[in-house]
């Protein structure tokens, strides 16, 4: 049996033990009154064992909540230990110290069974405002943190470029409103994730982009500003944007530890840069054209006072020009037929005047003029680059007709290997420059002319038989100029005025002999030939008087009289000169009758009834020789 003394040692020991520890225990018998505590809960809360001993807790400490509102006592954590047999642990409350003030605690109300009921409970608490004192500090660095990262996001999200951080290892770790409303990704959704691998994975034209070649990372490598004017970030939706951005390191301690990227999107800027380059080239295309306009405009200016308008009265042409009429309001091809210097050119000029396109280009293209190895270049025009020497792109006449009428000069001359790309063009109404894979339309009426018989052409397999049926819609035969006899002294009439006023000279006239001798030549050049006989007329000729014998004596063309010379009224004469051209005219037209042959039976100089030699002589005298 244990002695009193026993007793009392052990509840020394017990107490020491109680005292030993660093938290406040006191415990409670089942009313909830203070039955022991240790000198812990004495330094917490002041009060000692003697002085409560026997009263209840909740009325000593624990009247109310840690917020200051009143705790019935029918609530008490403490006693519910009482009630329930549970353990009840509560992270923060208050016990009321001695001195009235109010101590922050946390405890835990274990129960005392005894008979498997609770017959007290033991209450273990610490004081805890030195915790909530930190805590408090910390929540104050947390705001104050908070308001600084709020201030510094509407700092960046008042920036109208793109910001995003990185850290070390190029993981995003803010970003800002611009960078969301330009590459649609939240800061929040992509934080700690590998900005290459978001949105900076391939160049700007689409090739791969590995990430060690990345300039964004570059500047956490070598801890330099890196700045990069075309290239694409990559937006939630899969589209490219194009940007151009800035990757600036975060140096701490000497060496990068992140870097800060501002970027802008530039799709506006390269759109209006495309629309200038696209501008820039319409401009140059343009002023091409307008360029080869003007050169074809000055070669109408040239033709048109060089020929001026359609000049004549005889029947030939007045049937001619009726067909003219007939044709022009369509949109028939014409073929032009007739020998050199019957004047194609300007009966081309004529339909196009009286057509419905006469506000656009007659655009000329002389056939036989093209080098064979540029008449794709010249009819469809070419692309910088298409083959050596195209150092710029050029305007096709196909191109430049559009709108207007394509008059294809000696088109028989085309050469084959190139007549079913012309046949396709002007069936289609569409091309490709050389070198451009683009199919261009265009909108052009075709007149053609010849000097050739191109059914024959077509025979010996020189021309191809579709693109004649595609020329001749409408064939129009040109008569030669001595088929219209009538017509020659209107001509050189206006020849001669026109050339008079282009030289400065004073108007020249034609005597009647000069007119007779006018109509009496064969004119085998045509127009042509007519109008460079007066031009060099007006050039020999001095002061007032028109020499017109100089320039037929000085004739390299030959010249072959119509017919034999009439019969003269008594009154009637010709000047020596005149009398002279008339002599050289019926020299050639029997060396024209002979074959061009002199001696023997059938030689001019039998016919003339003269010595060969004496023929041969006076075709040295008078500059005669067989044309080439």
């Amino acid at each position: 049996m244990t002695t009193n003394k026993e007793l009392e040692q052990l509840q020394t020991e017990h107490q020491l033990i109680l005292d030993a520890a660093g938290e406040g225990i006191y415990g409670l018998d089942s009313e909830g009154r203070f039955t022991f505590s240790n000198a812990a809960a004495t330094e917490i809360l002041g009060w000692r064992i003697e002085d409560v001993r026997g009263q209840r807790a909740h009325d000593v400490h624990h009247h109310s909540h840690a917020d200051g509102s009143p705790y019935p006592e029918d609530e008490c954590l403490i006693y519910a230990a009482l009630y329930d047999g549970e353990i009840h642990r509560v992270d923060n409350e208050v016990f009321w110290h001695v001195d009235g003030s109010c101590i922050p605690v946390e405890y835990v109300s274990t129960p005392i069974m005894q008979d498997g009921k609770p017959n007290g409970a033991v209450v273990i608490f610490r004081d805890i405002s030195q915790r909530i004192e930190i805590e408090r500090q910390r929540q104050e660095a947390h705001d104050e943190l908070s308001k600084l990262q709020i201030a510094h996001q509407l700092i960046l999200d008042a920036a109208g470029e793109g910001i995003y951080g990185l850290d070390s290892e190029g993981k995003i770790t803010f970003g800002n409103s611009a960078s969301t409303e330009i590459l649609g990704w939240h800061v929040g959704d992509v934080r700690g994730r590998l900005a290459h691998e978001i949105h900076h994975h391939s160049h700007a034209d689409g090739s791969s982009y590995p990430r060690e070649e990345c300039p964004i990372y570059a500047a956490i490598t070598d801890g330099k500003v890196h700045r990069v004017d075309n290239e694409v970030f990559w937006h939630t939706d899969g589209s490219a944007i194009p940007v151009e951005y800035t990757s600036t390191p975060i140096m701490q301690d000497g060496k990068p530890n992140g870097a800060v990227v501002v970027f802008r999107n530039i799709a506006t800027r390269k759109k209006i840069e495309q629309q200038r380059e696209a501008a820039y080239a319409e401009v140059k295309a343009l002023t091409e054209q307008l360029a080869q306009e003007r050169d074809y405009l000055r070669d109408e200016i040239n033709i048109t006072v060089n020929y001026g308008e359609i000049i004549g009265e005889s029947d030939a042409l007045k049937r001619a020009l009726a067909q003219i009429e007939a044709v022009a309001q369509t949109q028939a091809s014409v073929l032009i037929l007739g020998e050199s210097g019957v004047g194609k050119e300007m009966i081309a000029r004529a339909i196009h005047t009286q057509s419905d396109r006469a506000e656009k280009p007659l655009v000329k293209v002389n056939c036989a003029s093209i080098p064979r190895d540029l008449f794709e270049s010249e009819f469809f025009g070419h692309i910088r680059g298409a083959f050596t020497g195209a150092h710029q792109d050029r305007v096709g006449r196909l191109q430049l007709a559009h709108g207007g009428t394509l008059f294809l000069d000696e088109v028989g001359e085309i050469p084959l290997s190139q007549q079913g790309k012309l046949l396709r063009a002007l069936q289609e109404g569409e091309f490709e420059r050389v070198g451009d894979d683009k199919t261009m339309k265009v909108d052009v009426r075709v007149v053609a002319a010849t000097n050739r018989n191109l059914m024959d052409e077509i025979k010996a397999g020189r021309f191809r038989e579709d693109l004649f049926y595609r020329l001749s819609v409408f064939p129009l035969e040109v008569p030669p100029l001595r088929d219209r006899l009538d017509d020659v002294v209107p001509l050189a009439a206006h020849f001669l005025e026109t050339i008079c006023r282009e030289m400065g000279r004073e108007p020249l006239r034609m005597t009647q002999s000069q007119v007779s001798i006018l109509k009496r030549q064969g004119w085998p050049g045509n127009i042509r030939e007519l109008k460079n006989v007066m031009e060099r007329a007006v050039i020999l000729s001095t002061g007032s008087r028109f020499r017109l014998d100089l320039a037929l004596s000085d004739s390299p063309t030959e010249i072959r009289l119509t017919s034999a010379p009439s019969a003269k009224e008594p009154s009637d004469f010709v000047t020596v000169a005149e009398f002279r051209e008339l002599e050289k005219a019926n020299l050639i037209a029997a060396l024209q009758h002979a074959n061009w042959i002199i001696w023997g039976p059938d030689g001019a100089a039998e016919m003339l009834g003269m010595k060969p030699s004496t023929l041969t002589y006076q075709m040295k005298t008078f500059g005669i020789e067989k044309a080439s």
